[in-house]
């Protein structure tokens, strides 16, 4: 799960905390504008109030299903967890996080009601992303009813689709990460968001992070890669040094040919560089496809 707001009201900080603790949220005091900074800046936000409330809050500024952010609403007793909005895009998952602190998550989209897969469930299992996404809503109501093939094609091949069927494609970038001892999660981050946008790309468009084994242990990529949502892969350093590295890289020092761009080729399928070695204060980053 990407950086998450929870937004509330004073009276309800100490329960908040709990909250806080168990998802690295950011607690926000409820403001006239608290949805609107939510909504620019944060990937999921819980909201600790009144559905009534967060639902007014939140009208204005709908757009659209795939980039408006999950919110989940909580009551102040902490008994329930209901995704109000992006059920299939983050908030079923967030809600049923919260049963860890004695939550009951609340479901309401047909699929998982029905004990059904959805199309965005499935394209994130498979690492995978949603080309035609107008497509999901007749997808969708068909898996109620049935059980829908997943196909597996390997090119190269023209494929022609009509509007009930589903095309997903592997997400194909894959970030390498180095970076100095003790660096911070927010560094990493910021390091993260930074490169994908030298490309035009976003963290929606990567399917894995990856570093060398020696950072396997940093907390700050760790930390980083759980507020993303993604998985890293922590590559073997006879791997690395296979790999020759465009760049030269101080890990030459301690016996490696380098730690983001080698270790994002090793992961790759293409093992080609899209961006090669940048470097972020603390924090170097190089993305292969």
């Amino acid at each position: 799960m990407s950086k998450l707001a929870i937004i509330t009201f004073s009276r309800n900080l100490d329960a908040v905390e709990k909250i806080s603790e168990l998802l690295d949220g950011d607690i926000i005091i409820y403001s006239k504008d608290a949805f609107e900074r939510a909504f620019n800046e944060y990937g999921a936000i819980i909201a600790v109030m009144a559905a009534g409330i967060a639902v007014r809050n939140i009208a204005p500024l709908l757009r659209d299903k795939w980039t408006d952010p999950p919110v989940v609403v909580i009551d102040s007793g902490l008994n329930f967890a209901i995704p109000i909005l992006g059920g299939h895009h983050g908030g079923n998952e967030l809600a049923k996080k919260l049963s860890a602190i004695g939550l009951i998550p609340v479901i309401t989209t047909a699929t998982e009601v029905m004990g059904k897969e959805s199309v965005e469930g499935i394209a994130e299992k498979l690492g995978c992303m949603i080309i035609n996404k107008d497509s999901t809503k007749k997808v969708n109501m068909a898996l109620l009813e049935t059980d829908v093939e997943v196909l597996n094609l390997i090119g190269p091949k023209i494929i022609l689709v009509d509007d009930d069927v589903s095309v997903l494609k592997r997400k194909a970038l894959i970030v390498g990460i180095g970076a100095n001892r003790g660096v911070s999660k927010e560094e990493v981050m910021k390091a993260i968001s930074d490169a994908l946008s030298e490309i035009s790309a976003g963290i929606k468009d990567v399917g894995y992070f990856t570093s060398a084994v020696i950072k396997e242990n940093e907390s700050g990529i760790l930390e980083a890669a759980a507020a993303y949502g993604k998985e890293i892969k922590f590559v073997p350093h006879e791997i690395i040094n296979s790999i020759k590295a465009p760049t030269y890289s101080k890990a030459k020092s301690i016996g490696l040919n380098g730690v983001s761009e080698p270790a994002a080729l090793a992961v790759s399928r293409e093992r080609k560089l899209v961006l090669q070695k940048r470097i972020y204060g603390n924090v170097t980053i190089a993305i292969a496809r």
